[in-house]
């Protein structure tokens, strides 16, 4: 998709936004681990997620490319939809964002602060986005997917920050949505030549990448009933699939009652708050606890933006995760 000169210069557009996040060794997170963990913090970022750098490469291309573009048109659970939001607002270009029904109260209401116009469409993120493709054509706006080579370059950022500041590190959890982060690791480690073992990580409830990746072809599912919106992806997008294919180690699906305590564990080991996907590489990595000593691991803390109400009802006790 693109070499590492066209990385640094991403990272030079995502600089003019937001410093590097910060990549962190927590003792009681190691111990917990029963190894040296480094956690990338992307709930550090302008809107509390690692998505806000693709919105940002994505919209300095479009802008550079078509300076008069009317505007863009896209569909989201939440942390596209604000990198976009974001992006839009730093080059003055109107931005509609679609969100299913049902969605995060504090995502859609950081997505209208950040200046979208939002539209809640549908059950489900699959519903919402087809609604917006419809909508695209009809008010001639640009449609921007939820992944795309320069969304992939912006997110690659951070792997660049992480694997410049840690590149001894054996094995990367990364949690997968639509799977443009999981495809920015792969790219940035084998641009800089490393050889870390990057794992996946899927929710039980939407595990339709980890479905894809043991048949070896897209495999979709019915449902994506995970409360870790950022995961709930029940049709793999085939360009991010074949990166993930040729460059993942193998495939984790976690629970949600596992993402609960593995936000549990982030509050009390590091008091970050992490979102369901933002957790879900430190649920993986406990769940293959054994498989750890002797290895430096890392962990893609992708987000911390979850609803309050989500986190006193799911991780605000020690009870089971409720639907």
């Amino acid at each position: 998709m693109f070499d590492l000169t066209e990385l640094e210069r991403a990272h030079a557009i995502v600089g003019q936004a937001m410093p590097a996040t910060p990549a962190y060794t927590w003792p009681l997170l190691s111990q917990r681990l029963g190894t040296q963990v480094v956690v990338k913090h992307e709930n550090h970022t302008p809107t509390g997620a690692f998505k806000v750098r693709g919105g940002l490469v994505y919209l300095d291309r479009l802008k550079r490319e078509r300076p008069n573009v009317p505007g863009i048109i896209s569909a989201t659970r939440g942390n596209h939809g604000q990198s976009l939001a974001f992006a839009a607002s730093r080059h003055g270009v109107p931005a509609v964002i679609y969100v299913p029904h049902g969605n995060s109260v504090e995502k859609n209401r950081a997505m209208k602060a950040f200046g979208a116009e939002l539209v809640e469409h549908g059950e489900d993120f699959q519903a919402a986005r087809e609604e917006a493709e419809r909508r695209a054509q009809f008010a001639r706006f640009h449609m921007v997917p939820s992944f795309h080579p320069d969304l992939v370059l912006g997110v690659a950022t951070y792997a660049l920050e992480l694997f410049r500041t840690a590149p001894d590190l054996d094995v990367l959890y990364v949690p997968i949505g639509q799977g443009s982060g999981i495809s920015g690791c792969i790219m940035a480690r084998d641009l800089l030549g490393l050889k870390t073992e990057i794992i996946g990580v899927q929710s039980t409830e939407a595990p339709s990448y980890a479905l894809s990746f043991a048949a070896g072809m897209i495999v979709t599912t019915e449902t994506s009933n995970t409360l870790a919106d950022g995961m709930a992806t029940r049709i793999p997008d085939a360009e991010a699939f074949a990166v993930i294919r040729k460059g993942a180690a193998r495939m984790v699906q976690v629970s949600d009652d596992e993402v609960a305590a593995a936000i549990r564990a982030y509050w009390t080991d590091t008091h970050n708050l992490a979102e369901g996907a933002g957790a879900a590489a430190l649920a993986a990595a406990l769940q293959e606890k054994t498989r750890l000593p002797g290895k430096r691991v890392g962990l893609v803390l992708s987000g911390g933006n979850i609803d309050f109400d989500l986190f006193h009802r799911w991780v605000g006790t020690d009870a089971p995760a409720m639907a």
